[in-house]
């Protein structure tokens, strides 16, 4: 069963009330959703808790799922501190924080601050670095129809809603999830954020779907390589949401680091 609350979190840009649902009851576990927003993630975390016992909680960016978004709080960086408060707040140490997309990089980011409270990351298909020759696709430029085809692996599983035909509650909040993560992201990607990994000092595993042309396997590559230790995975008949796409295989691939 799923609940759900809203904390208020002290950081920089002032006090950010953070909306999350919580399910389970062992080692806790952080999923941070990407620019599909907490949707996207939810059906996973069921799956997670389920089969592992997992204590597994998912915030909403602000912003997303028609969340407020304090004017001030528009970076990678100001989520990761966000989180960082989140896991002071809630008193939870040894914490596993997994990121898809945009999501990853807030775990990177997050990461990079060191908080003794996260014990180890995931980075599933990830967006956040430059990498020579495999720029991040330019979301905003893509159509539905070309949104599935760059992110997954059988495009006929995807659900991308077209925006003109959403009753208008639900094309507001689609509005809205579009730009949170725009204001977010920008470009999708940190120029400096590559050269940063090598302080990750947590065990890492960057997972990757195949078909991702979002971001491609080798830009995946390259954030493994920068992390030491980390371990990378292709992940087989998927794209850029294996949560969505293929949950089961993403669960098996996550079950030695969440164990």
């Amino acid at each position: 069963m799923t609940t759900d609350t809203t904390l208020t979190i002290p950081i920089s840009v002032g006090q950010v009330p953070i909306a999350f649902g919580e399910r389970g009851s062992g080692r806790t576990v952080l999923i941070l959703h990407g620019g599909a927003g907490p949707a996207s993630v939810a059906g996973f975390a069921d799956l997670l808790a389920e089969h592992t016992g997992a204590r597994v909680i998912t915030p909403t960016h602000p912003g997303f799922g028609g969340t407020p978004r304090p004017a001030a709080l528009r970076t990678i960086a100001g989520l990761a501190e966000l989180y960082t408060g989140l896991l002071d707040a809630l008193d939870i140490n040894d914490v596993i924080v997994i990121g898809n997309s945009l999501g990853g990089w807030i775990t990177a980011e997050l990461a990079l601050r060191h908080s003794p409270r996260v014990g180890g990351i995931a980075l599933v298909d990830a967006v956040g670095i430059d990498v020579p020759e495999h720029p991040v696709a330019d979301f905003f430029a893509l159509t539905p129809a070309q949104i599935a085809e760059h992110s997954y692996f059988d495009p006929s599983k995807a659900v991308i809603p077209d925006l003109s035909t959403l009753p208008p509650a639900a094309r507001q909040i689609a509005l809205g999830n579009r730009d949170a993560l725009a204001t977010y992201g920008g470009s999708m990607s940190d120029a400096g954020l590559l050269a940063r990994l090598p302080s990750i000092d947590v065990p890492a595993l960057v997972l990757w779907g195949e078909a991702d042309r979002i971001a491609d396997s080798d830009y995946g590559r390259a954030y493994a390589e920068a992390i030491p230790g980390a371990q990378f995975v292709l992940l087989k008949g998927t794209g850029h949401v294996p949560q969505v796409e293929t949950p089961q295989t993403l669960l098996e691939a996550l079950l030695g680091l969440v164990a």
